[in-house]
Parts: structure tokens; C-alpha cells; sequence
């Protein structure tokens, strides 16, 4: 998939469509010059829905659809007729869809199965016609109902994969090369930072037809937080992993260091991912000998699990899978609740986000920002 077909973080107007008003008619015809009220009810307006699919990995089709109209109910007619209901809107969205209000930032639904439908905004019901207000008392009534108004919202649909194993680390650690060698995943590998620029799945094949899914993100660096780098936007995407590799090379000055810095940001970003399982893999060990392994143990983190693996060699791939395994099936490792926070705008896209302005700069039209153009909407 190519990097610019990747989207993850979309803005909506949505409006539900809104009920038909109850029609107010009094039967006339031949022969039945008293025939009462026959006004018939108008119909429910249209409601905006959430559609899980698992044929799609991106919000790539809702990029630059801004705008997502219900139809309205059409009004009851004489002789009872009802109106017509108006047409819903289906949005498609793929599995781990988060939605937030876009203005409050406040937590809405989310959509994790596949086929799974989420009425997001309901639309109007219909009024009732004159027919249904006859009494002994009043047997023509010449009013009705009027419809129920629609509903509207801004919306932000934020994508989160869906993955067993979660890789963390600095750019160039690693980790693309990691996920190329234990699955058919082809993601971009070099030699400068900042290779990954979109996350990038991969099916892991274990013994006995079993399997779990990694996912690889962007490299993180000191100072994420604060918006270096990429920033912590991508950290979304391993949000709900169950288990958290971090991957750090064996070149490196410090490694306890490095890992207190990576554990450092993801507290930033959700102190929640302090719980989760964590495995320490040290990378790039296809020329140290044992000697230097084991001078290396002793300056290791202490409290996590560690691993000493090479992605291009095949050195330790098969422990690693062992114990990322016996991790995902660690009994207190299969129920963890998952809290769902308030949309925070710092960790995603902006509005404004396109693939000419991938940083969400603000672009000058005629002297005016485009953010205030798109206001004026």
C-alpha cells in the first residue's frame, strides 16, 4: 500500500434525515360528503450508520467526503397514505474504528466486528396524521403532527489496528526488518531514519497452524510528546495490543537509557500501556559472540523479559515466537479492560491534513487561511 493511500484520522458532518409531517386532510368524495379524516402519517427520516467491514484497511474513501446527508421523510397524504421514509446513510468503515464528537472530543462508539452495524444519528420519526386524533368528541380533527427535526454532528473517525504484538522503538531499530522476516509483510527498508511512515501489519505463522498479528509503527524518539518527530500520533495503533516488543539495537551506548525513554513516552501518550506485557528485544546480534552477550545481560533493564535476536541472520527468531506466544496466552494476559479516553487532538491529524500539506500547515488562499474558508462551510 502506498504511503500517501494510508489514512487514518477523518473529520465528518453528518445530519440525519428528518420526519415527514403528518398530513391534516378530511375525506371527500361522491357519495360521502362527511367522510372524516383520512390524513396519513409522514415518514421517519433517514438515519446515518456505522457499517463494519473487513475489506477495508483505510479511511481512504472517506478522506474527502466532508459532508454526509441523510434524505428527509416525505409528509403523510389524504386517504391514509403513509409517507416515504427517508434513505440512511451507510458509512463503511473497517475494524477498530473509534468515533468522537469533534467538538467536545467526547467518546462515541467504536467498531470492532466485522458486519457490525451503529446507528450513530437516528433519524426523525414521522408524524401522525388527523386520522389518529378522531374521538366521539371530535370527529374531525384538522390538525397533525409535525415531524421529528433531524440530527446533526461533527464527528472524528479515528482508526486503530487491530494486532496481538505491538513493536516500539527508535527509528532505525529494527523493527520493518523484524517484521519482514517473520511474515509475508513487504514494508519499505533503509538506512535512514524515519523509514516507516505509516504502520504496517504483519501475520506471524507459529507452530501447529497458529498465529498472531504484529504491528509496526513509526519510530519514536525523546521529546514525542512534545510533538518531535512524528509525534505520538501513531501510537493509536498499538493502543489495544495485548503485548509491547520494544526493540532497541545492540550498538547502542545505553540500552537501559533507550528503554526508559521509550517506556517514558508511552506514559505520556496512555499511562494505561505501562500495564501491558512488555518483551525486550535486542537487535542487530549477528556479530557479537557470547562473550559480549553476556556483558550486555548485565547492564539490561531490569523486570522485563529480553531477547537477543538478529532479523537478517534468523538469530533467535524462533525464541522470540516462543515467548511472544506463551505471552499472548498468559492467563493473566487474556482479560484487560480497555479504556476508552476523550479524543485528544494533539495525538492525531488536523482537519486541514492533506497529502500537499502532510504537516498540517495552515495554507495561505488570497491572503486568508484555508482553515477559515472551510469555517465559512
Amino acid at each position: 500500500m502506498a504511503e500517501t493511500n494510508f489514512v487514518d484520522y477523518v473529520t465528518i458532518y453528518c445530519r440525519s434525515g428528518k420526519g415527514g409531517r403528518g398530513c391534516s386532510h378530511l375525506h371527500r368524495a361522491k357519495y360521502i360528503p362527511k367522510g372524516g379524516p383520512d390524513g396519513g402519517d409522514g415518514g421517519k427520516g433517514g438515519s446515518v450508520i456505522l457499517h463494519g467491514n473487513r475489506n477495508y484497511w483505510t479511511l481512504l474513501h472517506l478522506r474527502y467526503q466532508r459532508h454526509l446527508f441523510a434524505t428527509d421523510g416525505q409528509a403523510g397524504s389524504e386517504n391514509k397514505s403513509f409517507g416515504k421514509d427517508g434513505q440512511d446513510v451507510v458509512i463503511e468503515v473497517p475494524m477498530g474504528t473509534v468515533v468522537y464528537d469533534a467538538d467536545t472530543g467526547e467518546y462515541l462508539c467504536e467498531v470492532t466486528a466485522d458486519d457490525q452495524r451503529i446507528v450513530l444519528l437516528k433519524g426523525g420519526r414521522g408524524g401522525l396524521g388527523n386520522w389518529h386524533f378522531r374521538t366521539a368528541t371530535n370527529q374531525a380533527p384538522l390538525y397533525a403532527q409535525p415531524g421529528e427535526p433531524a440530527q446533526e454532528r461533527r464527528i472524528v473517525l479515528e482508526l486503530k489496528l487491530l494486532a496481538d504484538v505491538g513493536l516500539v522503538g527508535f527509528p532505525n531499530a529494527g523493527k520493518s526488518t523484524l517484521l519482514s522476516s517473520v511474515s509475508a509483510a513487504k514494508p519499505k527498508i533503509a538506512d535512514y531514519p524515519f523509514t516507516t511512515m505509516e504502520p504496517n501489519l504483519g501475520l506471524v505463522p507459529y507452530r501447529d497452524n497458529r498465529s498472531f498479528v504484529i504491528a509496526d509503527i513509526p519510530g519514536i524518539i525523546e521529546g514525542a510528546s512534545e510533538g518531535k518527530g512524528l509525534g505520538l500520533r501513531f501510537l493509536r495503533h498499538i493502543e489495544r495490543n495485548s503485548t509491547l516488543l520494544f526493540m532497541i539495537p545492540a550498538d547502542t551506548q545505553d540500552i537501559r537509557r533507550d528503554y526508559d525513554i521509550l517506556l517514558n513516552e508511552l506514559g505520556k501518550y496512555n499511562p494505561e500501556m505501562l500495564d501491558k506485557q512488555r518483551l525486550l528485544a535486542i537487535t542487530k546480534c549477528d556479530m557479537l559472540d557470547d562473550e559480549l552477550i553476556d556483558e550486555m545481560r548485565q547492564e539490561l533493564p531490569d523486570g522485563v523479559p529480553t531477547v537477543f535476536i538478529s532479523a537478517v541472520a534468523g538469530t533467535g527468531l524462533d525464541q522470540l515466537k516462543d515467548m511472544l506466544w506463551n505471552m499472548l496466552n498468559d492467563e493473566s494476559n487474556r482479560i484487560q479492560t480497555f479504556t476508552h479516553r476523550n479524543l485528544d487532538v494533539s495525538h492525531g491529524l488536523e482537519d486541514d491534513y492533506t497529502e500537499d500539506n502532510p504537516f498540517g500547515e495552515d495554507v495561505i488562499i488570497d491572503g486568508v487561511a484555508e482553515s477559515d474558508l472551510e469555517e465559512d462551510w
